[in-house]
């Protein structure tokens, strides 16, 4: 069992390079990557685990379906089809569909999420 609760984010999370290492386009800040896989491969058709960055501005055309819990920190989305912004804290959560473009604002110093995708 891995227990869940937000402003509780895992230790040890592994560096994983910028976002831009993993497809993003980083638009403000360095936007460093951590995370952790709990089950998959990030090319396995399902995966879960930890993501958290640093603060900045990055876009990204999500490669999977996903379904995610703010765990730490505050970021704003924006689907850059619609033009809708929203702004999510620990224990929100979101669902977004593979081939969405998406802004990340990255608000805090340190955003981290838990999320469950499908490819």
């Amino acid at each position: 069992m891995l227990p869940i609760k937000p402003g509780q984010p895992p230790a040890n999370l592994d560096a994983w390079g910028t976002v831009a290492d993993l497809g993003s386009t980083i638009l403000e800040g360095e936007v460093k990557a951590f995370g952790k896989m709990e089950h998959g491969a990030p090319d396995a058709p399902v995966s879960c685990g930890w993501f958290s960055c640093t603060q900045g501005v990055f876009r990204m055309v999500y490669p999977f379906t996903e379904h995610a819990v703010v765990v730490e920190g505050t970021v704003t989305l924006t689907d850059e089809t619609t033009g809708q912004s929203q702004t999510y804290q620990p224990g929100d959560a979101w669902f977004i569909q593979k081939g969405t473009p998406i802004l990340w604002r990255v608000e805090t110093p340190v955003f981290t999420k838990n999320y469950f995708a499908v490819v």
